[in-house]
C-alpha cells in the first residue's frame, strides 16, 4: 500500500530556503539541485516506507506523533496518517539549529 505525501507550505518554504541558500554559499546552482534531488528522493521513498524515519529525541515531539529524516545535516519531520494513507511533511530544518521550536 503506498502512502499519499502532503507537504505543509512551511515545509516547502523551508526547503527553498535551504536550496537557496546552498546555491548562494556554494556558488552552484547543480550543488543545490543535486541536493534538492536527494531531499527528494527521501521523502518519496516514504510513500513506500512511512515509518522509515526514526523517533525524534525529544519527548515532545515523540508525543506528538514525529518522526524524523536524516539527509545529511537536514532534518525532515512528518506525520502517518494511517487512516488516509497519507505521510505530512511539516518541517524541513538544519538539524545543527534548535529546532524544537521551529516546528
Amino acid at each position: 500500500m503506498r502512502y499519499q505525501i502532503l507537504r505543509t507550505e512551511k515545509a516547502n518554504e523551508q526547503l527553498r530556503e535551504i536550496i537557496f541558500y546552498i546555491a548562494e554559499d556554494s556558488g552552484s546552482v547543480d550543488i543545490a539541485l543535486n541536493y534538492l534531488d536527494k531531499i527528494e528522493k527521501s521523502i518519496n521513498r516514504l510513500e513506500e516506507f512511512s515509518y522509515s524515519g526514526s523517533i525524534p529525541q525529544y519527548s515532545i515531539l515523540r508525543k506528538q506523533g514525529y518522526r524524523v529524516l536524516v539527509v545529511e545535516k537536514h532534518l525532515i519531520f512528518y506525520k502517518v496518517n494511517e487512516l488516509e494513507k497519507m505521510v505530512i511533511i511539516y518541517a524541513v530544518v538544519d538539524g545543527r539549529r534548535e529546532y524544537r521550536n521551529l516546528l
